[in-house]
């Protein structure tokens, strides 16, 4: 079994609301275009909030540009409307624009600036900026070498739901990264953020049960965390999928279907 344990960016492109009511209510009604899949209406309510200078409007038409909704993709004019909205303040566009600078998206590959801005992002609170500089931080990019401080981020934003950062956390518990190994702390921070979705915890959590690390050794759950994990298209859960499946036996196949048909009804319940 192989399960994926370096911690990556999350590389979230985040819409944004925020700021004064009025302000927010046209934005607003941007994401409900946004959301129904009408990006062209989207646009066409944030443009000219964005040039009065909404930086919750600028951050949200960089991500148009940076998915290539609604319009041509244009990495260039994305991070420029996060550069814009991030000088302004914006979290969610500070993060945004330290993923540009991260993987160099339309702007000249620099992890220093990348740190900076997550930097700036995580200090106002954004998620995904805590997430990001931690692992920063871990791979030492842009930044000395810090487990300590990639630690300390990875739980402030895994602690408020972020799953990627529990993943994260989880992955430092295993493979005893700045912490003292616990394989049942692993499992733990893997579970939260595979009941959220998360493709690699999935994996990962189906790695500590194949091999009874943390949790007792269990195929049934093993290969029914590697299933889920490979529908949400990881590769390495696919072949531990494929694995674990030869040496299940009709009752244990039984029970691994009634974990699907169990987790499907669930995941049917959260949508709107």
């Amino acid at each position: 079994m192989t399960n994926r344990l370096w911690c990556s960016a999350l590389l979230v492109i985040a819409i944004s609301l925020a700021g004064p009511a009025w302000s927010q209510a046209k934005v607003g009604s941007g994401i409900e275009a946004f959301a129904r899949g009408d990006y062209d209406a989207a646009r066409q309510i944030w443009l000219p909030l964005a040039e009065r200078g909404d930086s919750n409007a600028q951050n949200n038409l960089g991500v148009l540009y940076e998915r290539g909704l609604g319009v041509d993709k244009d990495p260039v004019k994305a991070a420029g409307w996060y550069r814009q909205a991030a000088e302004r303040g914006n979290a969610s566009a500070q993060n945004n624009l330290g993923v540009c600078y991260e993987r160099g998206i339309g702007i000249a590959q620099d992890h220093k600036q990348a740190a900076e801005w997550y930097r700036k992002g995580a200090m106002r609170g954004d998620l995904n900026a805590q997430n990001n500089l931690g692992v920063l931080y871990e791979r030492g990019l842009g930044v000395a070498v810090s487990l300590p401080d990639a630690l300390k981020l990875y739980r402030a934003a895994a602690d408020k739901g972020l799953a990627q950062a529990q993943n994260n956390l989880g992955v430092m518990y295993e493979r005893a990264r700045g912490v003292t190994q616990d394989y049942k702390l692993a499992a733990l921070w893997y579970r939260r953020a595979a009941d959220q979705g998360h493709p690699a915890a999935q994996n990962n959590l189906g790695v500590l049960y194949g091999l009874g690390r943390g949790l007792a050794e269990d195929i049934v759950q093993a290969n029914f965390w590697f299933t889920v994990a490979a529908a949400g298209g990881s590769a390495n859960a696919a072949t531990n999928r494929d694995s674990t499946a030869r040496r299940l036996n009709p009752a244990q196949r039984d029970q691994v279907d009634k974990l699907l048909a169990d987790w499907q009804a669930r995941q049917s319940g959260r949508r709107p």
